[in-house]
């Protein structure tokens, strides 16, 4: 009980700096071709990698007018030095480019989460239920999912909402630990998405994307 006291104590000095993050990823319009497909990509470079060392990559290639439209060398070498993987991610990034237009029609169709994320994860290769669930919230359509990374699972385990961190993820894992989440998540009166910011600031110290 302490430590959710504590937790609560925290989220209180951080929630209006975690509703300002939220309400940046609500603001993004989905018919913004460029705005989307640069979050998709930066979910696709995140695994494994620095997040801001991510961002900063997805930057540079849209001020050389190359994450939507480069070839395979020109977009490695943005990456290489700065997102593990770079060479596949690379791939992932080109094999995204063919869904640009579809991935906004879908969003503009759906605002069902959970199917969205089902279409993302299928079609999109390198995002699995992890980074589609990522990208959504980042799109302000992830309020109920969760991006279950090693900064989260550390936390749910500390916080006894899992006995234990899976040495893999499968689907059937990643949506029970997902549903023990939202029910701890609405235990605490701690919204989903706030939680998850929350538990990545505690690990990183701030409050990021």
């Amino acid at each position: 009980m302490e430590d959710i006291k504590q937790l609560k104590k925290l989220y209180k000095l951080k929630k209006k700096e975690i509703i300002s993050r939220i309400k940046e990823f609500e603001k993004i319009n989905i018919n913004n071709k460029e705005k989307i497909f640069s979050e998709l990509c930066f979910c696709i470079l995140t695994p494994q990698s620095k997040a801001k060392k991510c961002w900063d990559a997805i930057i540079n290639l849209n001020k050389k007018n190359l994450l939507s439209k480069g070839t395979y060398n020109e977009i490695q070498d943005c990456l290489k030095g700065n997102v593990r993987f770079h060479k596949n991610k690379t791939v992932y990034i080109i094999n995204a480019q063919k869904y640009i237009s579809e991935i906004k029609n879908i969003l503009n169709n759906s605002k069902d989460s959970c199917l969205l994320r089902e279409y993302i994860v299928k079609n999109i290769k390198g995002l699995g239920y992890k980074e589609a669930s990522h990208f959504l919230r980042n799109i302000g359509l992830g309020q109920n999912l969760a991006i279950l990374d090693r900064h989260i699972l550390k936390n749910l385990l500390k916080y006894k909402v899992i006995s234990n961190i899976p040495k893999t993820l499968t689907k059937k894992n990643y949506l029970n630990i997902e549903k023990e989440m939202l029910s701890f998540s609405n235990k605490i009166d701690i919204p989903m998405e706030h939680l998850d910011l929350l538990f990545w600031s505690i690990q990183t110290g701030e409050v990021f994307k």
